[in-house]
């Protein structure tokens, strides 16, 4: 039986390619370099904001006091206009209602920076009760390192890996899951392809959130 959740946030639990694209082109801009499009951060996003700023700039000028002034102009920016275009994916809020109602505890390990996800939770999931959200954070290692999972499990004392799910959208997510021990789930509707989710041999690949739901509470 499962009784710990933990989601991946961009492309799993919310659409959030557009205004991550939109902030990302500003701080290029004000860099003087040209514009991606919103194609390209769909496999641009994931790996935490400074892999997305040195994959997003010109080839040859990821050093680091650029990526820093990317971050800079981006983080403001993206504060502010984070909710934009944003959405959650259809069924996303009713899912994690009924896996809650089931007595399954929800989590969120992402690789997004603390502050912006902590806020994304707050305005479009306030109703659901998180027993905690991870994000990108000074000093930690980001994903597909195991320990932002172990930190969520030692929430819940005597919790083992067979009672956990990790669920994702992203080769990353497979291997974050794997590294931690425990079972994974790939949705189809996030930034990655099918194909990348069944090259990290997860547990189970959904395309739908009612799918999802009802694989947590089985």
């Amino acid at each position: 039986m499962t009784k710990l959740a933990i989601f991946d946030l961009d492309g799993t639990l919310l659409d959030t390619v557009k205004d991550l694209g939109s902030a990302t082109n500003y701080a290029l801009r004000q860099c003087g370099f040209p514009e991606r499009p919103t194609e390209d951060y769909y496999t641009l996003c994931g790996r935490g904001i400074y892999n997305l700023f040195r994959g997003a700039v010109p080839e040859g000028r990821a050093d680091e006091d650029t990526v820093k002034k990317m971050a800079t102009l981006f983080l403001p920016y993206y504060d502010s206009h984070k909710c934009d275009l944003t959405l959650p994916y259809p069924g996303i809020p009713e899912m994690l209602r009924k896996i809650a109602a089931a007595g399954v505890v929800p989590a969120v390990a992402s690789n997004k920076y603390q502050d912006g996800a902590e806020k994304l939770i707050r305005h479009f999931f306030g109703d659901i009760e998180f027993i905690r959200v991870l994000g990108q954070r000074d000093g930690q290692p980001i994903k597909p390192d195991p320990a932002i999972v172990h930190q969520i499990m030692a929430m819940i004392p005597g919790i083992t890996q067979d009672e956990v799910v990790y669920v994702g959208d992203s080769d990353v997510d497979m291997q974050t899951g794997s590294n931690a021990g425990v079972r994974t789930v790939g949705v189809t509707w996030g930034f990655r392809s099918r194909a990348e989710l069944e090259a990290g041999k997860p547990w189970k690949i959904v395309d739908t959130a009612e799918d999802l739901g009802k694989i947590i509470c089985q």
